[in-house]
This record gives structure tokens, sequence and C-alpha cells, in this order.
């Protein structure tokens, strides 16, 4: 079984139908197999799509997310130990469009070994990671 990580991006286009990737991010999500593919997020990518989906949507889209979505989410709690690593990470490369939590993401994929990620966030395949597209 493979590990794909989900990004806010893909989580907040899944949810919200007015979001430009909306329909690309249900195709992405259909095409994988529950039984090849395993959704690995963390906790700091879950309390930003929250924050998103709450400021922007409203409470009730944070419901659907807790009960359709969180679910079936492998989640990574971010500890210290990661938290350090991604802060580091962030000062050296001193680019203002990089978040935190996007350097905290690239430092699961990289501990974990995933190499694809479900997202529409530029900054993962400038890492060197794989973005999933919709099938054609």
């Amino acid at each position: 079984m493979s590990s794909v990580f989900v990004d806010t991006s893909a989580l907040y286009a899944l949810l919200v139908a007015e979001d430009r990737e909306h329909e690309k991010a249900g195709a992405i999500l259909t095409a994988l197999d529950p039984n090849r593919s395993f959704l690995v997020t963390s906790s700091f990518v879950i309390l930003e799509t929250v924050a998103l989906l709450q400021s922007r949507i409203g409470v009730p889209a944070v419901r659907g997310f807790q009960e359709a979505i969180f679910p079936v989410l492998d989640i990574v709690w971010v500890d210290a130990r990661l938290y350090s690593r991604a802060a580091s990470a962030l000062l050296a490369a001193t680019k203002r469009d990089v978040s935190l939590t996007d350097w905290s993401s690239f430092e699961v994929m990289r501990e974990r070994g995933i190499r694809a990620a479900f997202a529409f966030d530029e900054h993962f395949a400038q890492q060197g990671f794989e973005l999933l597209v919709a099938p054609s």
C-alpha cells in the first residue's frame, strides 16, 4: 500500500464547491484506490484546513470535514522535534510564500518516504514531490 500526503489545498478544494480545483479534487480522490492508497496528513494541515473552513465558509463546513474526511486520514501529530526541523527549514529558505505548515508537510513526507502529494500547491513539486493529477 502506498501513502499519499494530503495538503490543505486539496482538502479545501474537496469541501468547497466554489473552489477552482473542486472538480479536479473530486476526480483525484475518486481515482485513488482505497485498497492501495493510504491518506496521510499532519496536525498542522488539519489546523490550517479547519481555520480556513471556519473563517471562509462557516462551522457547518468544519462539521462536514470532521464527519466525512477526518476519519479516513492518518494524522501525523507535529511534535517538538518535527516543529524544530520545519522551523529550521523555513528560516534557512527565507521564502515568504512557503508556510511553516508546508515545511512541516515536506518533513513528514521525507521522514515517511512519501513521494506523492494530493495538493494544488506547486511548492510540493518544487521540493521534488509528485503532484497527483486528475485522470483524463
